[in-house]
């Protein structure tokens, strides 16, 4: 049975935009990979980016002083997969159990399936599609800027793809299609 290789990275849902980028820079020595005035990716160690920041403001602007559980806090917790087999195969398994996911999405630099818990806790379960200088290099790029979302992708027929011999690399390559939207499950629409 497949299981995740390494706990990748956690994403935060803020109105404190800037002071919380200030302050995991300060407390963690990280730097930021890209920032935009919605997204904020931040590293620091070898990996593509371990904390993103969602700025609420913009993506969920409130009129009242009462927020939502959903405004503020942790957003998901991000889990890798060795290879595009393992998480392909994670998916068929707990989709066997009845258990599937509410957003498959191609970030890019990652293949992800986004699942909650019972609780309502939400996790992102995802292989890396290239090195981590590839995607923080894609980080930098006007395509990127374009789109930091990524795009849907349908899971079962990645599934098929694999279960028929596709190769790693066509299963990992983004699909061609307009920006995912933020689905309201992940609490930023």
């Amino acid at each position: 049975m497949a299981k995740p290789s390494k706990l990748a990275h956690v994403v935060y849902m803020t109105r404190r935009f800037d002071e919380m980028i200030d302050w995991y820079e300060r407390v963690f020595e990280a730097k930021v990979v890209y920032q935009n005035p919605v997204f904020a990716f931040l590293t620091y160690d070898d990996e593509h980016h371990r904390f993103a920041f969602a700025n609420m403001s913009i993506l969920k602007p409130t009129s009242g002083s009462e927020q939502e559980r959903t405004d503020v806090g942790v957003n998901h917790v991000a889990y890798t997969y060795a290879s595009v087999g393992d998480l392909l195969d994670t998916y068929a398994r707990l989709k066997e159990a009845g258990i599937a996911p509410y957003w498959p999405v191609h970030h890019g630099m990652t293949l992800s399936l986004y699942y909650q818990d019972p609780d309502g806790n939400r996790m992102e379960f995802q292989v890396d599609t290239c090195t981590v200088e590839e995607a923080n290099a894609m980080m930098q790029t006007e395509e990127f800027a374009a789109n930091p979302v990524g795009v849907d992708y349908d899971p079962d027929e990645l599934l098929e793809r694999y279960r028929n011999g596709a190769t790693p690399a066509t299963l990992l390559a983004q699909p061609v299609g307009p920006m995912s939207p933020i689905p309201s499950e992940h609490g930023m629409s």
